[in-house]
């Protein structure tokens, strides 16, 4: 594999030195507060026509090979093999399915029922290879703040690997009840789940606090330890993400649905702005895509901001039926920046500057430009909880409440533009997880029963099995039961590893 060019990362927030991909995915989060990117985007080296031979296994190596540069054959296949088996489903991976004239890229099969498995069941090995390759013997402290599915995947994916200890803070109000009984029940001796008194924004500003900290960080280094991140913010977590675009993209073609070459569209549900990135990043690489439907619920800041060319999270914080996505400040957005502006280091670091003092920054022209690759558009509770009962009724096919703004996005991107290029909806996850709200908008009558008794009417209208990630949930111990205030969350750290 030396025969490729070495690609090499850097901060979006300064010029600190570059570095391969095994350190800024051991690191996490870059020193002066930046994340990690590519200093450029690498080309496919082989056709579409190629791709479309190749199983999940084989495009995820022929992908992410050309952005782990510095990784060997061995180590990346080794790295798949271990991610995409048993623990999904079906050994298609990622499904696209169609109903009526919509396309669905499931994303759920996995062993968390959301579409972090996709990257949270590789990101271990990654950095468990990465630690070996920078000869670290410290322990790996994997520190994560979730709105409810990447902490029970990146749990999942954790548990009891050697050398590490993950904790996960979640919103103790801001989850849905089967999101937050999936991590309160993990087992594992090196797993720690804390509630906060708080919203997704506080657990992620705290995490980032932690991990920028120079006095914690060096009280860390003294007991042999250092920190990483499961959350997208980790660059690891990011480029398996890239690969079920052209998955996607390989189906379509397949099914007979496009001709190869053919341009599609992708309607993404988006919170935290890694999902949607990962296909700005597939289109760069030469995969097909005329536009990234970003598709938000009533925090609509990155709607207003892809309009408007001004984000500003100073507004009310919405707790929606589609819970993940309820963010204010979209972490990965800071990657999309620095590839808009020209990698302009100093705006980037003016603009999240402008961000922490004001709660607000507004792009230039030139940058306003660039983001001709994106639709925005956002989606009512009302409309969202419509959506499931439209789909259901006329394709017998139940989606969850992320889904379905995605859908209902997709459904205004058509009405406004008339555009007839086929359009996937990334479909995040399984309509188990969120049973109250899809059961209800599929039938009143549901309503009142709770979140397990659901599970069970669930199986009856789908006919699907219950997933064996929530089989029996309610009948598991509760084994974390902490809740902290959101300014206490480094002394629950500081407790957990005794510095």
């Amino acid at each position: 594999m030396n025969n490729m060019k070495q690609i090499y990362y850097k901060s979006t927030r300064g010029n600190e030195k570059l570095v391969k991909s095994a350190e800024a995915i051991a690191r996490g989060l870059s020193a002066d507060g930046g994340l990690f990117v590519p200093t450029s985007i690498p080309k496919l080296t082989i056709g579409l026509e190629e791709l479309t031979h190749m199983k999940y296994k084989e495009l995820a190596f022929t992908i992410m090979k050309e952005f782990l540069t510095d990784y060997s054959e061995k180590d990346i296949k080794e790295s798949i093999d271990k991610a995409y088996d048993e623990k999904f489903d079906t050994p298609i991976i990622a499904p696209l399915v169609k109903r009526g004239e919509a396309f669905f890229l499931e994303l759920y099969h996995g062993p968390t029922l959301a579409f972090k498995d996709m990257a949270l069941s590789i990101l271990p090995h990654l950095l468990k290879t990465a630690v070996k390759k920078l000869n670290n013997d410290k322990e790996m402290v994997i520190l994560t703040a979730t709105s409810g599915d990447t902490g029970k995947a990146a749990l999942e994916g954790f548990a009891n690997v050697e050398g590490t200890k993950i904790i996960v803070f979640f919103p103790e109000q801001g989850v849905s009840e089967i999101q937050k009984r999936q991590m309160v029940t993990q087992t594992g001796d090196n797993t720690f789940v804390i509630g906060i008194n708080g919203n997704f924004d506080d657990a992620q500003n705290g995490v980032k606090q932690m991990l920028t900290d120079d006095s914690l960080l060096k009280r860390l280094a003294d007991n042999n330890k250092m920190f990483s991140s499961a959350n997208s913010i980790n660059i690891g977590r990011l480029i398996p993400q890239v690969v079920y675009y052209f998955y996607a993209y390989t189906q379509l073609c397949n099914s007979g649905e496009i001709k190869i070459g053919e341009e599609i569209n992708f309607s993404v549900p988006t919170g935290n702005f890694g999902n949607i990135l990962a296909g700005y990043y597939a289109k760069k690489m030469g995969l097909p895509i005329k536009k990234l439907i970003c598709a938000s619920n009533e925090n609509k800041v990155l709607f207003d901001f892809i309009n408007t060319g001004t984000y500003d999270k100073v507004r009310d914080f919405v707790i929606t039926m589609s819970p993940s996505m309820d963010i204010l400040i979209s972490s990965n957005l800071e990657r999309l920046l620095y590839s808009i502006s020209g990698q302009d280091v100093k705006k980037i670091k003016n603009l999240m500057e402008e961000l922490s003092v004001n709660g607000k920054y507004e792009i230039d022209s030139t940058m306003k430009k660039e983001l001709v690759d994106f639709y925005a558009g956002y989606s009512s509770e009302e409309e969202t909880a419509n959506a499931i009962t439209e789909v259901y009724k006329t394709n017998n096919y139940v989606i969850d409440t992320h889904t379905a703004v995605s859908y209902v996005v997709y459904q205004k991107y058509l009405a406004e533009t008339l555009d007839t290029t086929k359009t996937v909806i990334v479909s995040t996850a399984s309509p188990y997880k969120f049973t109250p709200d899809v059961m209800k908008a599929i039938d009143v009558k549901y309503t009142g029963l709770n979140d397990f008794e659901l599970i069970k009417e669930m199986c009856k209208i789908t006919n699907i099995d219950i997933p064996a990630g929530i089989v029996d949930l309610e009948k598991r111990p509760v084994l974390h039961k902490i809740v902290c205030e959101k300014n206490k969350m480094q002394i629950q750290i500081e407790k957990i590893l005794d510095i």
